[in-house]
């Protein structure tokens, strides 16, 4: 017997998984106290369109239920395209596009001047790595590379899946 779901029920767990995936990073932020990034929180909007888009297609007719997850699925390849130039952030193998991930260079003038310059709070370099899991050396931005492109896998063979069933 194979799986089959309806487009309803892929689009619950659909919502379930983004909420998780956002729900991980909050928490990492609340009880472990890691700081994000500036990719780290980039990394996060594809999730937020995800349940934006399953919501609608929980509601949705069948046809453009499907649509809606399909489009959620290249919103999840996105989100790991993103978690993918985070890690080689992270490894030194090319510089962040974000300048918001460097570290501020403070030089010159007196130190009024200087810390008038200072952001309001400290940003963390999206080149230092944060792990969930002490002494397991998988940053978050490799645990959400990996999780983004095994949720969109499994959503699109689901989607193929309960396309047989019409």
């Amino acid at each position: 017997m194979r799986l089959r779901p309806q487009p309803r029920t892929l689009a619950v767990v659909t919502v379930l998984g983004a909420a998780a995936a956002l729900g991980v990073a909050h928490a990492s932020e609340v009880w472990d106290e890691l700081v994000p990034c500036a990719l780290c929180l980039l990394e996060r909007w594809p999730y937020r369109l995800v349940i934006v888009l399953g919501l609608l297609a929980a509601f949705a007719p069948p046809g453009l239920a499907r649509l809606l997850l399909v489009v959620a699925v290249f919103a999840l390849f996105t989100d790991a395209g993103i978690a993918a130039v985070h890690v080689g952030v992270e490894f030194h193998w090319w510089p962040s596009p974000l300048p918001e991930c460097a570290a501020p260079h403070l030089s010159g003038g007196s130190i009024a001047e200087r810390l008038a310059s200072m952001p309001s709070r400290p940003s963390k370099p999206c080149d230092d790595p944060s792990f969930l899991i002490p002494n397991v050396p998988i940053s978050m931005a490799a645990m959400n590379l990996v999780f983004a492109l095994a949720f969109a896998a499994l959503l699109a063979i689901l989607l193929s899946r309960s396309r047989s069933r019409r």
